[in-house]
């Protein structure tokens, strides 16, 4: 008898077969990963498993210790032992940590919040866990891997049998990886099934048992963790060999695009705190230039800051191709050739609940469309072009981009952008979250405008991803540039040394 069945399961959308006979067991006390490329169907099987998408919405069945469900809404599906952690988190920012944990079942006596028992079980759980985090500081006030830590003690409180992680890991640092993985190992020791959505195939390996692939909304197949390698995974998941990940592609670099002279920029909540110190760099036509360093480098910070968009104050002389700028906002950076695609998609990169049509034509709507009157007829055949290139998957650019994967949303951000015809290009971790197959997409199309002579400026938490791009390689630590190194130059220990501030003449 298995802990959780998922037998046949059919979920259509409006001229979309999104799942197409699913079927998936989970054992208890198994840790068992469901990979696959973005749109491939595997969150919209979870939203299925969670009550998201209620009983009658769907064909198929469900059962849990063999016993059929019928999920009307989430609370349903949570009274029958199912949490599920998406990548969006859920959590309140304005209460604290353990009213976050307990939000809707909070302990009371006589109608009234018990908020000693609730403060002593939030401490109880998350000394369980052995996370050192204050329960009552405002959940706002965390960093966003322990925010993701407490969402998980936060599925923990309703003692759930079958847990669902959707790319747990995508804002940890590596000590919160290890810290949430040691957790995930005392769950499966006391019984807790889990399925683990994620993009890291290192991490699926690590942990896993058993490893279902999915692909264009069908089961490709399942097999045991220690029957598989990473190589027949890629395959099963993009039904093709995949090649060289990281081509060896020769830019042919032109003549300065843009030059930074002393950027400084200091934090929004602490005026006199430094986030990037007197950096200066300048990067050419052609060039795909890499930006490394570890999580609160100054990384983000330098892009934003150079796009006219931080909110501290900041200060720098730019020139783009060889003519001094003024860059006080985002226009006046799209006024001048630049253009990027920022870290956080939803928040920043698209509107979500409007179509692909408008989201690509929204930051060069003028040149594209005209200065007067909107041609819709000129936006769409604008708009195919990019959607061809970039092989989004969607019906036609009508569809509203909240509906497309994670993947395809990307994409339509990177061609937003590449309707603006730019003359530089920020890149900020422009393959978070996406498949391997979606991130050769991204990877040759980096390639293809690089050899067209774009100038790329790229920010990568992937070491492999900015060695294997980057035909120059710049390194911060704590806000200050620690090393530059050519393609040539570059390896893995010399970049992570420079990261963590040591003296590389020492190495």
């Amino acid at each position: 008898m298995s802990l959780l069945e998922m037998r046949s399961i059919v979920k259509e959308f409006p001229g979309v077969r999104a799942l197409d006979g699913v079927s998936f067991t989970l054992e208890a006390g198994e840790f068992h990963s469901l990979v696959g490329e973005n749109g491939a169907g595997k969150s919209t099987l979870m939203k299925v498993l969670s009550g998201v998408y209620p009983a009658g919405t769907y064909e198929g069945e469900i059962l849990i210790n063999d016993r059929p469900q019928q999920f009307r809404n989430v609370r349903d599906s949570e009274n029958a032992g199912v949490a599920i952690i998406f990548q969006e988190l859920s959590l309140v920012k304005e209460l604290t940590v353990g009213e976050n944990i307990f939000l809707g079942q909070a302990p009371s006596k006589l109608g009234v919040i018990d908020w000693s028992a609730l403060y002593h079980r939030a401490s109880k759980l998350l000394k369980d866990l052995n996370l050192q985090i204050d329960p009552r500081v405002p959940v706002g006030s965390l960093g966003i891997g322990q925010q993701q830590l407490v969402e998980i003690a936060k599925a923990l409180s309703k003692k759930a049998k079958i847990l669902v992680l959707d790319e747990p890991t995508a804002a940890l640092t590596e000590s919160e990886v290890e810290t949430l993985f040691s957790i995930l190992a005392k769950l499966k020791a006391d019984g807790v099934g889990m399925i683990y959505i994620s993009h890291k195939l290192d991490e699926v390996f690590e942990m896993s048992d058993r490893i279902t692939v999915l692909r264009d909304g069908r089961t490709v197949a399942t097999h045991a963790a220690s029957d598989l390698n990473k190589e027949k995974v890629i395959q099963l998941m993009v039904g093709r060999e995949v090649g060289d990940i990281f081509p060896k592609v020769e830019h042919a670099l032109g003549d300065v695009a843009m030059e930074v002279t002393g950027l400084t920029a200091y934090s929004v909540d602490d005026p006199t705190k430094k986030v990037v110190d007197d950096v200066s760099f300048s990067v050419r036509k052609g060039e795909v230039l890499g930006v490394a360093g570890l999580m609160g480098a100054g990384r983000t910070e330098l892009l934003t800051a150079l796009f006219g968009a931080w909110q501290g104050n900041y200060s720098r002389e730019i020139s783009v191709e060889g003519q001094p700028v003024q860059i006080d906002s985002p226009s006046d950076a799209i006024s001048n050739g630049i253009a990027f695609v920022t870290e956080d998609r939803k928040r920043f990169g698209l509107i979500l609940d409007q179509t692909i049509m408008d989201n690509m034509t929204l930051a060069g709507l003028k040149s594209i469309s005209g200065r007067m009157l909107t041609n819709r007829s000129r936006e769409i055949a604008a708009v195919r072009v990019p959607m061809s290139s970039l092989h989004i998957k969607a019906n036609s650019p009508l569809t509203v981009a909240g509906t497309l994967s994670g993947g395809n949303q990307q994409k339509v951000v990177l061609g937003k952008w590449l309707l603006t015809g730019p003359k530089v290009l920020f890149l900020d971790e422009p393959t978070r979250g996406i498949d391997v197959g979606a991130k050769q997409e991204i990877y040759t199309e980096i390639n293809k405008l690089a050899k067209e002579g774009l100038a790329i400026i790229l920010v990568s938490s992937e070491l492999p991803e900015v060695l294997g791009l980057s035909d120059r390689i710049l390194v911060l630590h704590e806000g200050r540039m620690t090393g530059e190194f050519s393609r040539a130059d570059a390896t893995p220990e010399k970049v992570m040394t420079a990261a963590t501030g040591e003296d590389l003449s020492q190495q």
